[in-house]
């Protein structure tokens, strides 16, 4: 990936334990790797990682790295949260690593699982961009302080993984607001009338878009992350994206995000055939490699 250089960070989904990651790490061979990882008590004992390089970013702290589940009657799939700095600049960004709920008992059936979770994701991208009701009171509505409201309303967020849906399904678009428009995620925090701040109803009805880069890709037949048919006529599917917050977007907080440079990576090895489907992990054979495609895309550093 990224012309045969690997890639700076590396979010990993059905994860086992940090000891195989450590493993995978020490085949690659650049020694600059690292694991950021909580284990977490999903019903299967699988966990979402983050590999960042240590020549970039610092190393996370123990309390900034959480694992976030959403339990129905037993533990789902992670969210893993990690607060990563940069080494040159100190540049923030938030990266959340993403597995959300299958599609095995049926889109429609198991939808509701995946809008429950892009409902919690979207709740923990908003406790990066915006302060809780209790924290807001204590604002003053004076001169200044609509600046320092902005300034964490772009902090950097970066959302990736696997979510079993579409970026143009509901629980993507109406429940976790991410958008192939910027017509919202351009939006700033706007002071109400006759204040210096909004007021605090209005504050707390103001939710931040995300922007998804992966919607590029859909105009393109046969593309896709997983070749996975399910009840529709698609047989490809974008299960795999990169979602970004405004201020990675436009690049307001030392990092900015290269809105067209997210691309499926393949190989024929990977990926043989003319339309190119993942050529899945045989348990008997060991061979093969995953049944979803692994994407990529560039933050530039400003």
């Amino acid at each position: 990936m990224h012309g045969g250089t690997g890639p700076d960070l590396l979010g990993l989904c059905e994860v086992e334990n940090k000891g195989v990651v450590n493993d995978l790490i020490a085949k690659i061979g650049r020694d600059d790797y690292r694991v950021a990882h909580v284990e977490a008590p999903d019903i299967r004992g699988i966990d979402c990682s983050l590999i960042y390089s240590s020549k970039v970013f610092n190393k996370p702290p123990a309390e900034d790295m959480k694992g976030h589940l959403v339990n129905f009657r037993f533990p789902t799939r992670d969210i893993f949260q990690v607060r990563l700095t940069l080494k040159a600049t100190g540049a923030e960004l938030n990266v959340f690593v993403n597995h959300w709920p299958s599609r095995r008992l049926g889109q429609y059936q198991s939808e509701p699982h995946r809008i429950t979770v892009a409902e919690r994701c979207g709740q923990l991208a908003n406790n990066v961009l915006k302060l809780d009701r209790q924290e807001y009171t204590q604002v003053p509505d004076a001169a200044g302080e609509l600046e320092k409201l902005n300034a964490r309303w772009n902090r950097n967020v970066l959302l990736m993984g696997d979510f079993n849906d579409d970026p143009f399904s509901r629980s993507i678009t109406d429940y976790l607001l991410a958008s192939k428009d910027l017509d919202k995620v351009e939006e700033k925090v706007k002071a109400s009338s006759h204040h210096e701040i909004p007021t605090l109803d209005a504050y707390i009805k103001r939710q931040p878009a995300l922007f998804n880069l992966s919607w590029s890709l859909l105009a393109e037949p046969d593309k896709g992350t997983i070749f996975f048919s399910g009840e529709s006529a698609n047989t490809m599917n974008l299960f795999d994206q990169f979602m970004v917050s405004r201020g990675l977007y436009y690049g307001d907080s030392g990092l900015k995000a290269r809105p067209d440079s997210m691309r499926i990576f393949t190989t024929p090895e990977m990926a043989p055939g003319k339309k190119q489907r993942p050529k899945a992990f045989d348990k008997r054979s060991k061979k093969g490699f995953s049944d979803h495609l692994p994407v990529e895309m560039t933050i530039d550093i400003l």
